[in-house]
């Protein structure tokens, strides 16, 4: 049964009203908004991320149930290790091909949808669908479902179809060469969907009278896309640029199911290798210092496309 606040005794009363203003007072203050996702990014962000750097100064391993502090000598051993070299100039090759094209063909996709909508075309919406179907994929399942169509036999997709059309199987996963285009080609398909989605939004921002307007003057198609598009967008293609590196950067799940890294170490990226130190050779601490690395990468990407995409203000 409730019991009325005006029945209970002055100091209880006195301190439930108070515990009712606090309560008023917070409901109110977007503190109180904000601390569930501060909570959230605390336990399973932040915690994960100081975690990781402190194990990267330790002697941490799977098989040890102690460990030790050792400095900085688990970035010694990863740096002065010739595979980690390897493995960043295919991760490099892999990250910078992935978003030229990502971007690329993002780019070409979402202007054929914008254009499309604008003229009301037909098969705007199953064009959408088609490509976002690759955005909502796992990883581990495109993996899959790539490994099966560019099997070397004559029972994968790809190499049915160039038997068909009179061309010899290609090795598309045991020659080094090919598993590394292989395996970027793949990831281009997987993020383009995402691409497509951050420029077809800018796009929609870009105010259609400095169309006409380009129009009036006389400018072409390229020069409006030049001129117009791109300035409007630039925002846009800098979230866009940032994000994709970070994904790309990080593929892990995607090449482990086509390649597994290989044939040798061909298709071996940062992500993949820092897996196999830590759960294959079973030292945690220098897993954690590729990771750490990789994070200072991210941070130095991000900054160097900060330089180029955004101006200081002028005052």
């Amino acid at each position: 049964m409730a019991v009325s606040a005006e029945r209970l005794p002055e100091p209880v009363r006195n301190a439930w009203t108070s515990v009712s203003d606090v309560g008023g007072k917070l409901q109110g203050h977007p503190l109180s908004w904000i601390a569930p996702a501060a909570l959230f990014l605390l336990v399973f962000r932040l915690y994960p991320l100081v975690e990781a750097v402190r194990m990267s100064f330790t002697d941490m391993s799977l098989i040890r149930p102690s460990y030790q502090y050792v400095g900085l000598d688990s970035y010694v051993s990863v740096l002065s290790s010739p595979a980690f070299w390897t493995m960043g100039r295919v991760t490099l090759l892999f990250v910078a091909a992935s978003v030229v094209l990502q971007l690329a063909f993002g780019m070409v996709l979402a202007l054929a949808i914008d254009y499309g909508v604008k003229e009301k075309l037909r098969g705007s919406v199953s064009t959408r669908v088609a490509v976002l179907s690759a955005w909502v994929i796992p990883g581990i399942v495109i993996g899959i479902l790539w490994k099966i169509m560019l099997i070397e036999t004559n029972y994968g997709v790809v190499n049915y179809l160039l038997l068909q059309a009179g061309l010899d199987v290609v090795s598309f996963l045991s020659d080094p060469q090919m598993a590394l285009l292989s395996t970027i080609a793949a990831n281009t398909w997987r993020g383009t969907a995402f691409s497509m989605i951050m420029l077809y939004a800018g796009l929609q921002q870009v105010p259609t009278h400095l169309y006409d307007a380009a129009k009036v003057d006389g400018a072409r198609a390229l020069q409006r896309f030049r001129y117009v598009t791109l300035p409007q967008i630039k925002p846009v293609v800098f979230i866009n640029l940032v994000l994709i590196t970070i994904y790309t950067l990080n593929t892990f799940d995607m090449i482990m199911s086509l390649t597994g890294g290989g044939p040798g170490n061909a298709t071996e990226v940062l992500a993949l290798f820092m897996y196999f130190e830590g759960f294959n050779r079973f030292n945690l601490g220098q897993a954690a210092a590729v990771a750490v690395l990789m994070l200072l990468v991210n941070v130095v990407m991000t900054a160097i496309y900060m330089r180029i995409f955004i101006e200081e203000e002028e005052f």
